[in-house]
């Protein structure tokens, strides 16, 4: 049973783990989802630990990034790499033409809500080859601005994914899923954290409410109120944020 992670560096060792477990049972679209603040912008970093995983593709191994510029960024920083490193395109330019048949795996570095139609492409352009998304800010598609029958169709898209690691702190709480375990709650206490539910499905919203309510209170009876005592520990989100900050001084 995977355990909640202390440090951001445990998080994405844990990610690592049941990625390559994912990939081993054949899974093709995967998301590796680490909810917490500012994770964008070690995007590039993490995205070369990844690389680790994909390593066996060789060339094959394309990592794509949203823009052209940090595409760049990224061509810079690391050098010369086994691997290809482009960009999901733009709208004058489309992600089929910055892909090629040679690619066998690709490694999608933090694509946000703009990005959903190229994303999508991607995925069906690749076949049975491996798409791995990284970080990705995919589910806020309100923001494009789009009707409800195109939000619906990308909705769907989403619901093809697997999330092979998904890790959001929480205020006295953590939501944690490693494949091929099942979705996790924990609650923290004064020294750890205790597992009081697993789901079949992420669990979001009121559901994630009427979960941590009850286990707080005491009580597991769903059509209780939902409003829930805030739990008291705070220390994994606090800890998380104090390393951001110590990485942007």
């Amino acid at each position: 049973m995977p355990q909640v992670p202390s440090t951001l560096e445990e998080a994405v060792e844990q990610a690592k783990e049941a990625t390559k477990v994912a990939l081993e049972a054949g899974c093709e679209r995967i998301q590796v989802e680490l909810v917490v603040p500012e994770i964008a912008l070690q995007a590039q970093s993490l995205a070369l630990e990844f690389t680790s995983l994909l390593e066996d593709y060789g060339s094959g191994l394309r990592v794509l990034f949203p823009d052209t510029g940090a595409a760049a960024l990224a061509r810079r920083d690391w050098g010369e790499t086994v691997f290809q490193v482009s960009d999901l395109g733009s709208r004058f330019i489309p992600v089929d033409m910055k892909i090629s048949e040679e690619d066998t795996a690709f490694l999608v570095v933090s694509p946000s809500a703009i990005e959903v139609n190229s994303v999508e492409k991607l995925c069906n352009l690749a076949g049975d080859r491996p798409v791995v998304l990284l970080i990705p800010q995919l589910e806020d598609v309100s923001v494009v601005g789009i009707g409800l029958a195109a939000r619906q169709l990308r909705e769907r898209f989403l619901s093809t994914l697997e999330s092979s690691y998904y890790f959001r702190p929480l205020e006295g709480a953590v939501v944690l899923r490693s494949y091929p375990s099942l979705w996790q709650v924990w609650l923290g206490g004064e020294e750890d954290y205790q597992l009081i539910a697993e789901e079949p499905q992420k669990p979001t919203g009121e559901r994630l409410d009427l979960l941590i309510a009850g286990a707080v209170t005491g009580n597991s009876d769903e059509n209780e109120s939902t409003q829930a005592p805030k739990p008291k520990k705070p220390g994994l989100l606090t800890n998380m944020q104090r390393f951001f900050r110590a990485l942007s001084q």
